[in-house]
């Protein structure tokens, strides 16, 4: 009998090799244990923002006239990032970068720095989003417990990861698609399984412990689900193709906005102007609903309607001149509204459900501007249901590969082309592609 149930005869069944296992077993154990220390810290910090956040909105929204201090605010964060922000200065890029090249270390200022700064945008007006904050907030917090413990540089890369993961599902309450997203969001056409473990434990713990401190997220309405047809496919595809270059126009106008005032050599000059063309767009609109995070345009879209047909670029215009110029705050939540307001626009002209078309654009905009289709898809689905996931991922697909190879995360590099014969390198960065097209462009005229 012990004979029957020994491990050598389990091994020879099974193939088993106790090296393996035993490395199996140490490994899960650690990155658990990590990554779940990781989510932990992210949840905390998205709970603080969070709250922070809904303070900051409710303080704007009671009293408006706090618009016409955000060039004020704009210099004063611009100031304090000029003085004291050094590397954090570069946000999300950093902390990508920092993964792939492990050169030098995420401060840990970076947290307190752009969670200030991000809810000082928005209690003035500033149109940005939260996911920027989240991740930098998850990374720096991640990046302060690999020097505490003294870890290898193959597992501070596997630790930024679970930041990116824990911040990312923590703040917008998906954990799944923040576990995908810190794997995938690296790399365009690659989904790095080396962190699987500590991405997905750091999602689930920074979920939770968000929830924990009773802090909760928006719930949207459930996407209506319709059959697959051919037609109906094929719509979903062509919308699929305006959301990419939305998203690509997006990404230019945004860079475009900082390459103009990079013009001005003092750079906390940059947010006050920036400030102060926002207030001229409010005045020029007469209304104050592209201001701050647009939450309320991504209901109306996906449930009760009555959308302008040119809302998603009003809030495009609106974003890319905030964090062009150099206000704090992420991409990912304008880029919510952006999508889900072409969308139902769209929906409208193709004769599709425009609730329905508005779903797939909310997150068909961010799959194509962030390269992060898989991600994007499973979101939805998170956040809508799966009733008809089969159109989200054409959507979601589509726009990716309409967006070309370009992004929000600039050091993002190119794993597998999007194209075959396109004009990248694999192992480029978005950055030195859009550089390089610069120059060659400058050559030729």
């Amino acid at each position: 009998m012990k004979r029957f149930i020994s491990f050598e005869w389990t091994q020879r069944i099974f193939n088993f090799s106790r090296r393996d296992l035993e490395a199996l077993t140490a490994t899960v154990a650690k990155w658990a244990v990590l990554g779940g220390i990781v989510g932990i810290l992210a949840g905390s910090a998205s709970a603080l923002f969070l709250a922070s956040l809904d303070w900051a909105t409710s303080t704007r929204l009671a009293r408006p006239e706090l618009l016409y201090m955000l060039p004020l605010a704009g210099f004063v964060v611009g100031w304090v990032y000029y003085r004291f922000g050094g590397a954090a200065a570069q946000g999300n890029n950093l902390v990508i970068e920092e993964v792939h090249s492990n050169q030098s270390h995420i401060p840990w200022r970076m947290a307190p720095l752009v969670l200030a700064g991000t809810v000082i945008t928005h209690l003035f007006g500033g149109s940005a989003g939260r996911e920027g904050t989240a991740i930098q907030m998850g990374a720096s917090l991640a990046d302060t417990l690999r020097r505490a413990l003294r870890l290898s540089p193959e597992d501070r890369r596997l630790l930024l990861m679970a930041g990116i993961s824990g911040g990312f599902g923590s703040v917008f309450g998906t954990p799944v698609a923040g576990f995908i997203f810190g794997m995938e969001v690296l790399n365009v056409g690659r989904i790095r399984y080396a962190a699987i473990v500590p991405c997905l434990v750091a999602a689930y713990a920074g979920d939770m412990t968000t929830r924990l401190w009773g802090v909760g997220h928006t719930h949207y309405p459930v996407m209506q689900s319709f059959e697959i047809e051919p037609v109906l496919l094929l719509k979903v595809a062509a919308a699929g193709v305006l959301f990419g270059l939305t998203s690509m126009l997006f990404v230019e106008l945004t860079h475009a906005v900082k390459h103009l005032l990079s013009q001005i050599k003092y750079p906390p000059l940059r947010p006050l102007v920036g400030g102060a063309a926002i207030i001229g767009l409010v005045w020029l609109l007469k209304t104050h609903d592209y201001l701050g995070l647009g939450i309320p345009l991504i209901l109306q879209s996906v449930d009760s309607g009555g959308i302008i047909a040119l809302a998603f670029l009003i809030k495009l215009v609106f974003t890319a001149i905030t964090l062009g110029s150099g206000f704090l705050g992420g991409e990912v939540t304008p880029l919510f509204v952006i999508g889900s307001t072409l969308g139902y626009t769209l929906g409208a002209l193709l004769h599709v459900e425009p609730a329905f078309m508005a779903s797939i654009g909310f997150v068909a905009v961010f799959a194509g501007a962030s390269n992060t289709p898989l991600a994007s898809a499973i979101m939805a689905i998170e956040l809508f249901g799966s009733g008809s996931m089969e159109y989200v991922f054409v959507g979601c697909v589509v726009a990716y590969l309409a967006s070309g190879h370009r992004g929000i995360y600039a050091t993002q590099r190119i794993d597998s082309p999007k194209a075959i014969g396109a004009d990248v390198q694999v192992g480029e960065s978005l950055s030195a592609v859009a550089d390089r097209r610069a120059r060659s462009r400058k050559d030729s005229s």
